[in-house]
Formats: structure tokens, C-alpha cells, sequence
């Protein structure tokens, strides 16, 4: 029997109010008012603890900073080939964790005196206190949601008021002042400050909740299950923060898009002194527009208002809403008020390179844009609760989110350390609370996540912050906030997304089985990347759905790095260096191909999501062409390249004809003979080279068409794409330079995946083999740790022969006829010292190799072996035949003689 998770609500958008700098506005149908405070900030960072001076109204902060909010003191990751074109580099980059004051002076009219005055804040990390006049308003404990203190008896009217903000992102320790603040662990950096906006809002005393975890105070549900007609529950919670008690109304409507107001309610009461109500109000919709994603995310607005017994207003809410209904199948995926829809999308931090985490909306509206025009239907949020900012454009776009809070890897310091750990699951609590109550109302998110990837720590290396040793059992509290979701919000399904369940390389380990705890699952998982072969996604997907028949699940992570500046010859030439340097775009991009090749191939997936949509700053890698960032970006940290696996998803997932050609970027080319890979979404694709046509392909499969062998000349070559489709044509265009000495010639760095740097000719990556494996001298680091790399003796050029093929192999060399000379540098394996192979040219024996070891067989000592040969039809094949162990080879060079 399918078992589905129906969610039939109304779903609704926080009002958004525009203000101007430092002066006291309302909306037209607001009696609110607010403040925006963003300029005339005095920052300074202090690794100390709170200092009393700061505090005093006369303290002369003229020394500090001057900023404006939204800030952040971090300035995290930079790429290490580049310098010139990039805001982060080497020498402005600021790690730092610690204490970051902030000090305001700012003026209010009397005019406000009547009303209650409430200091606003929609994110300070992680650990915020907050002072008015000198007067402590209170403390916040978690980097992402939105907070608020009451700040009437402590402002001053008509005088200067000044407030001092003390921000603590302090690396969490079982001692440390952030201890039992989440996340306490995860592969992305946690920048530190007032990172989104600060008001001052006004209300009357009467008023919606303004201490609601944050939340708006009026909250929607929907019930659609009637034919043609929805109603709509709204709840409010009303406070009377007068000394005397109130009559007030309460009036509910829902306006359409055009201004017509098609249901009303409205409830009488009287509100005692200081006392807090909440009630509930059904409009009945007839023949309601329903929120339909992409196709048509139709919003209403929401009117709330409170009345008084003159009938004027007290205060009013106005939020945008969708009407719609989810299903979530084990079997037939993610269902949209009846209609299938596939999830395709990516996940997102909210991080750009220069800002940190201090993003605009206007910043966040690029980032969006970006990732809809590749075809993205859904973004989940990672690995925390984002601004309301992405919350509003996916209602506008018909976006579905999946949100979460950051207990992310490690949730626990270990059993001695019971105090800490008892107050991260309160933390976890408060922030899944927070989440909940501040996004409920919109149409956009469909998930609540409850953790991600707890069941890491089993596996994790200790210095990404994971715990070691007796590590207790997550499922617990994984559990109790499961629950929580169900008590707080019903009508939405609870996720998480684990790591490691049932995967072969960890067989041995104890993982703990969380995909059953929540009501859906998200699969992080990287098969051609960190493990296992693209070839093995497919089974293991298959393997957990069985094993989990009646449970929705998804891909909630999948990808790989890749470095715009790195290229490879042929990705499958070597393995990836997955947590190190070598890591090519073209690999990234074949593993994307590959992942998605399987992904879209299982209709039981709801929903997969992409890893990740922008590069950004972590502090525990060294990897690709970058320092402290995550290269697994489609789209580069500062959003100026869209990587190639960007246009493969944009081939498959848009209908908006487009056609690109792959490794634009590697424009100095190595090899005379190449394959041209393009991805186009057009009924035909044709490609041209300086001017000539090589054909036409059509239904090319996932959008990838190749053209093999395709020959360039010396000096600049123009590659043309160009797809036709019934009613359009695009094309694209790319430049590629091949030198004189690449020419009916080959330098090729056997068995690496980037070729290396040497002092005399211009290496390609290994191609053109047949058979053989690759291997590497130098034992990986990772994770920001460098490489070892051991001696190798006898050559100048150490790192292209500290790579190479092994076992019994050929390469297919294109030539024209003609006499050449080759030169092969071997080093023997320090597995192997009695090896002994020979090298034959088209059949013809010219080489003899027996290994060559030092007399202790622990130095690796490299040899050069040349031989002259003769091309008659084109083609020099080059045959390693092992004659006792393996065959081996680290260069080789072909050149006319």
C-alpha cells in the first residue's frame, strides 16, 4: 500500500516593508512604523570578553570602525591562481573567531512615545547580547534566525540613544562561550557579526505578537481537500501591552492579485492588561488559484488587521500567500495539487566572495536568477536557516525550499561533557522553532530538516570537528525533533540528510540508521567522487529503496569539485585527487553526467538537489585552484563563471534553446587530436572548425553530443557550435591555440589526470591509452593537507615522473608517416623492483626495461629509454608488454625527426 504524506495548506509570505535611512516610515496600510538602522555603525573585534566602558553612553568609540549593517568582520577563502580578477586574496583574508562589538548613536521623535518600540534583528552569529542606554535587553543564542527585544522603557525620545551589540562566533569547545550553540562542526565557515538588517519598529500597544520566536504573530493554514473551494485558517496571537484592558476586532482577509477581496472574517474581544490572545479565523475561498510552482506561482495577500473601538487601525500585516497541495510519494515522487513535479535543483549557502555572509537581497536575487536560468525547480537551503530574502523570491518563482537548521555532523562533545550537550539540544530546539515560525507562511517551503549528516561522525576525520570514541547514539534526538516538526507544523514533512547508511566502503563501521526517522530522507552521496565509481550510485539507490519501501526519499547532496583553471586531456586518465589539487573541470563535469545519468533514471526520487550552487568559504581545504573554499560550486565564488557542469544542467533542464561548447577555458591546447564535447538542448546540433563542417548530431543522449578525433591546426583554432531547433537557432563559440611544437607530436604525462609542469616541454595529461592502470609516487594529504612527496632521483622534472601506468597496456598515437623519435621515462614501483617489460612499435620490439632500484629498494631512481621508429600507416601504436610483474611508464615523448 503506498503510504503518502499529504500536505494541504495555505501557505503565506512575511510582509516586507521598505524604509527609508534613518527616518521613521509606514506603509500606506500600516500603522507600523520602523527604522531602519544600517549606517553611522563603530565595529571593533576584540578576542576579550565584554568590556563595561563599551557599554557607557560617553564611551569614545572614535578609534573604531565606521561600517554599515549588514556586516561581517570574516573574509574567507581566495583562489591562489588568480589574483589580479578577485577581491579575496592572500593578504586580506581575515579567519578570525572571536568578539565583534558594535556601537550606534541614533535619534527617535517623540513623536513615537506612545507606541511600543522593538529592536529588530534578522540574523547576528552566532552568540548576540544587546544593550539600549545601558540598559541589557537581552541575549541570543544561534547565527540565522530572526530575534527581537523590547526596547520601550530603555529609549530615550528626542535625545541620543546609543546601542552597543556584542556578536560571538567563537569556535565552539565543550568551554568555550559558544558551546552549546549550533552548528558545532561542518565544512563551511561560520562568519561572525550583524550579517543581516537591524530595525527599530514601532506598533501600538495593541498589537500582533512581536516575541513570537521571531515569527509575524499571524499564521495560515489551508484545507483544499473540498472541490473548487479552499478554506483558510488563520491564527493570530494578539498582545495588549497597555495598562488598560482593550475591545478590539480582529478582521482576516484574502485578497487576489488584482486587489479583489474574495474572503473575509473578522472576531470581537476584549483584551486585558499585558495579556496575550490567540484565536482563530476560516475563510472560506470559492474556486481558488492555486499556487503552482514554476507554471504559475499565483500569490494572495493575506490582510490582517486589529481594529479598535473607534475602528481605527491598531496595527495591520500584509503577507503574500500561495494556496496549495503536497504529496510526497515513496514511489512516484514529489506531487504538486495533483501534478508530478521532479525536483531538480541545488543546494545553496548564503556566501559570495567579498561579502561573506553580509549579502544583499539584491545579492541574493543574482544568485536566484542564476540558478533558475539553468532550470533549477527547488533549492535546499544549507546548512542553516536562511533570510527572508531567498524565502520571498521563491514564492515569486515558484521555487520549492527545503529548510534547515545547522546540526550539522557532530551534535554531542562527548559523555563528559553532559551540561554542554543537554545545551545543544535546547539550542536545536529553539532553532527549529525559530525556522518554523518565521518561514511557516511560505508557499515555497515544503521541508522542515532536522540535521544533516549526523551520522558522519562515525566516519569523519576529527579535524573537521567531529567527535571520536563512544559517540552516543543520534537517533534520540533526532527523533524528538521530528517530533517537534509534527507538534509545530503538521502540514509539512520533516527531513534530514544522512551520509553513510549502506554504503560498501563503510560496511565495516557502525552507522547509525537515521533515514527512517523522519517522514522523508535525503541522500548525501558521492560516487565518483569521494568513493566508489559513478557505476555503483545506481545500485545503491535501488538497494535502500527496497530496503525502505513506504519512506520518500531523495538526493539531497551529489557532485564534485572542479577548477576553472585546471583541465585534463581525458577525465577517466587518472583517479581524482577528490580533496587535494587535481581536480580538473572536465572531471567535475563527468560526474555530474554520469550522477544525473542515474539520478533522473529513478521516478521513486522526489526530489535531488545539486552540491553545490556556488563555490564558498570553508577553512579545511586546500583543494583545486582555491584555499579555504569548496570547489564543488557550478557557479564560481564570485558568481563571474559558470563552470561547465552549470550548461549541462541547463541542457537538461530548460527548454530555452542553448548550446555550449565544453573546455572553452583549456585554450592552450596539448595534444593535436581531441574530442569536442558540446551540450545542446537543440533538435540538431552541428559543429564547425575554422570555417568547415564536421557534421551534424541529433537526439544527442543527456544533451551531450561528441565529435571524436577532431584534428587542429597550429596557431588559433575557432570552434562553432550551432543548434537548430523548429523555430530558433544559437550557437557558441570558442577559441583554442595549439603550438608548433604540439604539432604531429606528443608529450604525455602517463598516468596523471593534470599534467605537470616541466622545464622543457609542454605536457599533455595521459590519453590515448588502452588498458593499464594509473598510479602516483606521492601519497595524497587532503582535506589542507599538502602532499608527500618522495625523492625521486636522476630527472629534473620530478613531478611528471612521479606519476605513471601500470600493467599491461598500449597507447593509439595518430601520426602522419614518417620517422620519429620517442623517448619513455620510467620509474620503477617501489612494489615491484624485479619488473622487466619490453615496448614495442607497431609489433617492432625497441625497448627493454628491467627495473631499476637502489641497492636498499626504498629510493625511486627515474630512467630514460629512446628509440627511433617508423609511421607508415598513420598510427604508432606503442605496446607494454610485461615480461615478469608490471609494465610501466611516466612520460613519453614522440617527435618527427
Amino acid at each position: 500500500m503506498e503510504i503518502t504524506k499529504i500536505i494541504n495548506r495555505i501557505v503565506l509570505a512575511v510582509a516586507v516593508f521598505i524604509f527609508s535611512i534613518f527616518s521613521i516610515s509606514a506603509s500606506a496600510s500600516s500603522p507600523r512604523e520602523q527604522l531602519i538602522l544600517d549606517t553611522g555603525w563603530k565595529f571593533l573585534f576584540s578576542e576579550g570578553d565584554k568590556t563595561d566602558a563599551f557599554l557607557q553612553k560617553d564611551f569614545d568609540d572614535s578609534v573604531w570602525q565606521t561600517i554599515s549593517v549588514p556586516h561581517t568582520w570574516n573574509n574567507v577563502g581566495y583562489y591562489q591562481n588568480d589574483t589580479t580578477s578577485h577581491i579575496n586574496t592572500k593578504n586580506n583574508i581575515n579567519k578570525q573567531y572571536g568578539i565583534g562589538w558594535y556601537r550606534l548613536n541614533f535619534n527617535v521623535s517623540s513623536t513615537n512615545a506612545k507606541q511600543q518600540a522593538w529592536l529588530e534583528f534578522d540574523a547576528a552569529s552566532r552568540v548576540a547580547e544587546v544593550w539600549l542606554n545601558g540598559v541589557y535587553l537581552g541575549e541570543h543564542r544561534g547565527g540565522f534566525t530572526r530575534f527581537r527585544f523590547d526596547a520601550t522603557q530603555a529609549l530615550y525620545w528626542d535625545q541620543n540613544n546609543v546601542l552597543v551589540v556584542k556578536t560571538d562566533n567563537t569556535k565552539p569547545t565543550a568551554d568555550s562561550s559558544t558551546a552549546d550553540t549550533l552548528p558545532i562542526a561542518g565544512d563551511f565557515f561560520v562568519h561572525g557579526g550583524l550579517y543581516r538588517p537591524v530595525r527599530l519598529v514601532f506598533t501600538d500597544p495593541v498589537h500582533f505578537d512581536m516575541l513570537d520566536y521571531g515569527g509575524p504573530g499571524v499564521y495560515a493554514t489551508t484545507d483544499l481537500t473540498k472541490a473548487e473551494k479552499a478554506q483558510v485558517t488563520v491564527s493570530s496571537r494578539v498582545k495588549n501591552d497597555a495598562e488598560q484592558s482593550k475591545k478590539i476586532r480582529v478582521i482576516s482577509q484574502l485578497v487576489d492579485a488584482k486587489g479583489k477581496t474574495v474572503a473575509q472574517a473578522e472576531q470581537a474581544l476584549t483584551l486585558e492588561p499585558k495579556a496575550l490572545a490567540t484565536l482563530k479565523q476560516n475563510l472560506d475561498v470559492a474556486n481558488p488559484t492555486l499556487w503552482q510552482g514554476q507554471e504559475n506561482p499565483y500569490l494572495y495577500t493575506l490582510r490582517t488587521e486589529i481594529r479598535g473601538s473607534n475602528n481605527q487601525v491598531l496595527d495591520t500585516l500584509e503577507q503574500k500567500y500561495g494556496l496549495r497541495n503536497i504529496v510526497i510519494s515513496p514511489d512516484k515522487g514529489f506531487i504538486l495539487n495533483g501534478k508530478p513535479l521532479r525536483l531538480q535543483g541545488v543546494a545553496y549557502h548564503q556566501d559570495k566572495e567579498g561579502l561573506g555572509w553580509a549579502v544583499s537581497p539584491e545579492d541574493v536575487k543574482q544568485d536566484v536568477d542564476l540558478l533558475v536560468e539553468m532550470g533549477a525547480n527547488t533549492l535546499r537551503l544549507a546548512h542553516y536557516p536562511h533570510g527572508q530574502s531567498v524565502h520571498e523570491l521563491a514564492d515569486k518563482y515558484g521555487l520549492i525550499l527545503w529548510d534547515e537548521i545547522p546540526l550539522v555532523t557532530s551534535w554531542t562533545y562527548g559523555k563528559d561533557h553532559k551540561v554542554a550537550n543537554d545545551g545543544l539540544l535546547v539550542n536545536a530546539e529553539l532553532q527549529l522553532k525559530e525556522m518554523i515560525k518565521q518561514n511557516f507562511n511560505h508557499a515555497s517551503v515544503a521541508f522542515w530538516g532536522v540535521a544533516n549528516e549526523v551520522d558522519f561522525g562515525a566516519v569523519v576525520p576529527a579535524f573537521l570537528g567531529a567527535t571520536r570514541g563512544n559517540t552516543p547514539d543520534p537517533i534520540p534526538v533526532l527523533k524528538s525533533l521530528a517530533d517537534m516538526v509534527k507538534q509545530l507544523d503538521p502540514s509539512r514533512a520533516s527531513t534530514l540528510a544522512n551520509c553513510c547508511e549502506a554504503r560498501e566502503e563503510v560496511k565495516d563501521i557502525d552507522i547509525p540508521k537515521t533515514s527512517p526517522v523522519a517522514d522523508t530522507v535525503g541522500l548525501n552521496r558521492y560516487y565518483g567522487w569521494y568513493y566508489g565509481d559513478v557505476d555503483d550510485f545506481g545500485p545503491h539507490l535501488d538497494a535502500l529503496h527496497v530496503q525502505y519501501p513506504n519512506l520518500p526519499i531523495s538526493v539531497s547532496e551529489y557532485g564534485a569539485g572542479g577548477a576553472v583553471s585546471l583541465h585534463t586531456d581525458n577525465y577517466l586518465g587518472a583517479p581524482v585527487d577528490s580533496r587535494g589539487h587535481h581536480q580538473p573541470e572536465e572531471y567535475m563535469s563527468y560526474v555530474h553526467e554520469e550522477n544525473w545519468r542515474v539520478i533522473e533514471s529513478k521516478p521513486y526520487l522526489f526530489a535531488s538537489w545539486i552540491w553545490n550552487a556556488f563555490d564558498f568559504a570553508t577553512t579545511v581545504r586546500t583543494e583545486g585552484d582555491s584555499h579555504d573554499i569548496n570547489t564543488k560550486g557550478l557557479i564560481t565564488y564570485d558568481r563571474a563563471i559558470k563552470k561547465d557542469a552549470y550548461y549541462f544542467y541547463q541542457a537538461n533542464w530548460t527548454t530555452k534553446p542553448m548550446v555550449h561548447v565544453t573546455s572553452s577555458r583549456y585554450s592552450q591546447r596539448h595534444y593535436q587530436i581531441t574530442d569536442v564535447k558540446v551540450y545542446s538542448n537543440l533538435d540538431q546540433t552541428e559543429l564547425w572548425l575554422n570555417g568547415k563542417s564536421l557534421g551534424v548530431k541529433a537526439d544527442c543522449s543527456l544533451k551531450i553530443c561528441v565529435w571524436p578525433n577532431v584534428s587542429l591546426k597550429v596557431g588559433d583554432n575557432t570552434v562553432v557550435a550551432k543548434g537548430v531547433g523548429k523555430q530558433s537557432s544559437v550557437q557558441d563559440e570558442t577559441h583554442w591555440q595549439l603550438n608548433k611544437s604540439q604539432s604531429n607530436s606528443y608529450f604525455i604525462d602517463a598516468g596523471a589526470l593534470v599534467a605537470a609542469s616541466t622545464q622543457e616541454h609542454s605536457f599533455g595529461s595521459d590519453n590515448f591509452f588502452y588498458g593499464g592502470e594509473a598510479a602516483s609516487f606521492d601519497k595524497l594529504g587532503g582535506w589542507g593537507r599538502p602532499p608527500v612527496k618522495p625523492e625521486i632521483n636522476q630527472t629534473a622534472d620530478r613531478d611528471l615522473a612521479t606519476t605513471y601506468r601500470r600493467g599491461s597496456f598500449h597507447y593509439e598515437l595518430p601520426l602522419s608517416n614518417g620517422h620519429y623519435k620517442v623517448v619513455l621515462l620510467t620509474v620503477a614501483p617501489s612494489d615491484d623492483i624485479t619488473s622487466r617489460f619490453t615496448v614495442e612499435a607497431n609489433g617492432h620490439k625497441i625497448v627493454e626495461v628491467n627495473a631499476s632500484k637502489s641497492e636498499s629498494g626504498e629510493n625511486l631512481i627515474a630512467e630514460y629509454h629512446t628509440a627511433e621508429v617508423e609511421v607508415v600507416e598513420g598510427l604508432l601504436n606503442l605496446k607494454f608488454v610485461p615480461v615478469q610483474g608490471d609494465a610501466f611508464v611516466s612520460a613519453i615523448e614522440v617527435t618527427p625527426i
